[in-house]
């Protein structure tokens, strides 16, 4: 059974830094992609990042040059690197995993930016 595990969200002021993890309970490496999710109340969930098996990495266009999507397969963990946050990235953030038609979530963890 496939598990993830979100964690690392917290309230930072604009400008700063903050890295998001996602534990997975399975070789990162037999899901087709690995992914962050946000969402925020009352919205659909949106893309912010994922890479796919082979390493090719997609971003949201509100994210790009700022957040960073990695892997570490030795852990089997997947980060998200956010910098120069901004108030509107402020949402639940979602760890998500696809393998063929079958998506795993992670429980979510709330990142917070003041302005």
């Amino acid at each position: 059974q496939v598990q993830l595990v979100d964690s690392g969200g917290d309230t930072v002021r604009a400008g700063n830094s903050l890295t998001l993890s996602c534990a997975s309970s399975t070789n990162i490496f037999e899901f087709n992609t690995m992914g962050w999710y946000r969402q925020t109340p009352g919205q659909e969930r949106e893309l912010v990042a994922h890479i796919n098996v082979g390493g090719v990495r997609n971003y949201a266009d509100s994210v790009k040059g700022r957040f960073s999507i990695s892997r570490d397969g030795a852990s089997n963990t997947v980060y998200l690197q956010m910098n120069s946050l901004k108030p509107e990235d402020t949402a639940v953030y979602y760890c998500n995993a696809r393998i063929m038609s079958r998506y795993y979530w992670g429980q979510g963890t709330q990142v917070t930016v003041l302005s």
